[in-house]
């Protein structure tokens, strides 16, 4: 099975990495990052590089596809040719997922209207520009419509360990988890802003500001 992760400037690195760290450890599945041309392109921070290896002309029917968020999703939400394929190889894919904002690209390519989703938590309110129903949770499936949501970054990791279980099963998704030791326990409970103080919040705001 053929599974697309499309990159383009300005993408989050984990969101395209995280899904695919797991997703790569299973025989099954065969990785292929696209993009409108060949070539590197650079994270949101610009410090690193992620390289395309095939157009989306290259890949017309994959199983499934990976959108990845980052600060430069804002530049296909009017359209072009992220969307375009996006529109073109859904009706053929067994899922069409999403990570952070990459929700905004699958909104803007219409696959998310009535449906609820997640994303990233600042940016709730865009998605439900484009029909969506956003909802704080992790990972969203809508396996009848062939559409799971995964919140912001980090949340990647898990969808493409709930991928692996519907396109192989329960047990090829446990063994990626364990060769990947993803076995959390993190330092603070500070995943989301309802869990932090307004003194972690200014500091996270003083950071996106210095980012931009």
């Amino acid at each position: 099975m053929q599974v697309a992760i499309p990159l383009y400037p300005r993408v989050t690195a984990l969101d395209a990495i995280g899904p695919y760290e797991v997703l790569q450890r299973v025989p099954e599945l065969e990785i292929v990052f696209v993009g409108a041309e060949r070539g590197e392109v650079r994270t949101e921070n610009g410090l690193l590089g992620l390289t395309v290896d095939a157009t989306y002309a290259d890949v017309p029917a994959p199983d499934v596809v990976v959108v990845p968020g980052g600060t430069g999703s804002r530049d296909h939400l009017a359209g072009g040719a992220l969307v375009d394929w996006l529109r073109a190889v859904h009706p053929t894919t067994r899922f069409t997922t999403s990570v952070c904002t990459g929700s905004l690209i699958l909104g803007a390519a219409g696959l998310l209207r009535g449906l609820e989703a997640t994303t990233h938590w600042s940016v709730h309110e865009e998605l439900a520009r484009f029909g969506a129903v956003p909802v704080h949770q992790r990972v969203i499936e809508h396996p009848a419509r062939r559409v799971i949501t995964a919140a912001g970054v980090s949340a990647g990791i898990d969808m493409g360990l709930r991928l692996i279980s519907q396109l192989i099963d329960e047990t090829a998704a446990q063994a990626a988890q364990v060769a990947v030791e993803y076995d959390p326990e993190p330092p603070f409970d500070a995943g989301h802003p309802d869990k932090v103080s307004p003194e972690v919040l200014a500091r996270l705001q003083t950071y996106r500001r210095n980012r931009a």
